[in-house]
């Protein structure tokens, strides 16, 4: 059975008595304690979020929960200014099945008739607000990972029938081939030679919650892979995944600048192109300074980005940002500067335009 895109709307997750009692003989109670404090430091950060069960029931959550596919769930969250995480494409597709309200003492998230794509992390925490500026209450979370076993889809489905994930020699890759039954027996294969990659559980690991994490991702891990799952039942298998490996120096973005003409007329069409050669997944920031930014001077400037293969498997991302003068004045000419921004810092080019 291969893996299916989501369906629906989707198309793509106490304390201890000290007192001893005097020539009475009791039963030992020091392994409860220690079970009555491992519970309590496990549920310390579940204390503001409750599960509503019958009857008007409340139950706290541990750290993972596994329901039928096709219940509902209504869970609770203490405080009067919630924020709540939940798998993320139930907000891309506004998915009328979930539910949030916040009412005087606590916040309600409520999602009914539950799929296979539900399975994810839910958590909440209490937002401490002081004016406009709000920050989140690191005392006052809680979390638990929600698994909606569907024998038919043990694999969570997934927007498409294909994925990229990259290598970065710098950091764990994850093959996000996640499970609905945490029971399941879950392998990886390589498509091209056919073989089952070796999991030793130090370099390679399997996570229900994530999947498979390559913990010093190399060259040799490139190519398409797929996982198999196996639980009282036919095996069934995941979508497919190309593993690409990712070769760019680290640092601040490699920036150059460009401009159609370094010499322009009057009502004259002028555009300056900053470029960045990158990782994939690493974002860059631009902002720019021109001569008529403080006289309000129009100008257009557009931002994309889009990968290029290198070959080998080798894969950069090329970013840019244009900024267009449709009609070149005397107040247009001089230095046109260009910041472009990365987690490691910025780096700044420049480029001048005469009249």
């Amino acid at each position: 059975v291969t893996g299916q895109p989501a369906k629906s709307k989707r198309p793509k997750e106490p304390g201890e008595n000290k007192i001893k009692p005097v020539n009475k003989k009791v039963k030992p109670k020091s392994h409860k304690m220690k079970e009555r404090e491992s519970a309590d430091s496990s549920s310390k950060s579940q204390s503001i979020l409750t599960q509503v069960m019958d009857k008007g029931h409340f139950q706290k959550l541990a750290a993972t929960l596994s329901l039928a596919a096709g219940q509902s769930i209504e869970l609770r969250c203490k405080g009067s200014n919630v924020t709540w995480n939940y798998p993320s494409y139930l907000d891309t597709f506004k998915d009328s099945r979930l539910s949030i309200k916040q009412l005087d003492r606590y916040s309600q998230l409520i999602l009914a008739n539950s799929t296979a794509a539900d399975t994810g992390e839910y958590s909440c925490w209490l937002q401490l607000c002081n004016g406009n500026k709000c920050r989140k209450d690191e005392n006052k979370t809680g979390s638990t990972y929600i698994f909606f076993t569907d024998k038919e889809e043990l694999f969570v489905p997934t927007p498409g029938y294909f994925e990229i994930v990259y290598l970065n020699p710098d950091k764990p890759a994850v093959i996000p081939c996640r499970v609905t039954t945490p029971s399941a027996k879950v392998t990886l294969h390589r498509e091209f030679p056919a073989e089952e990659i070796e999991i030793d559980g130090t370099d390679i690991i399997y996570d229900a919650k994530k999947g498979f994490v390559f913990q010093h991702p190399t060259p040799d891990h490139k190519g398409i892979v797929y996982c198999k799952a196996e639980s009282q039942g036919a095996p069934q298998i995941s979508i497919k995944y190309h593993l690409l490996y990712v070769e760019v120096p680290k640092g601040p973005p490699s920036t150059t600048i460009a401009v159609s003409s370094s010499r322009a007329g009057l009502s004259d069409r002028v555009h300056v192109v900053c470029t960045v050669l990158g990782e994939p997944d690493v974002d860059v920031n631009f902002t720019w300074q021109y001569p008529g930014q403080e006289s309000e001077r129009p100008v257009i400037i557009q931002n994309f980005w889009r990968l290029i293969n290198r070959g080998i498997g080798h894969t950069t991302r090329i970013s840019k940002s244009v900024l267009l003068v449709e009609d070149f004045e005397d107040i247009d000419a001089g230095n046109y500067v260009c910041i472009a921004q990365n987690l490691q810092g910025e780096t700044t080019v420049a480029t001048k335009v005469e009249l």
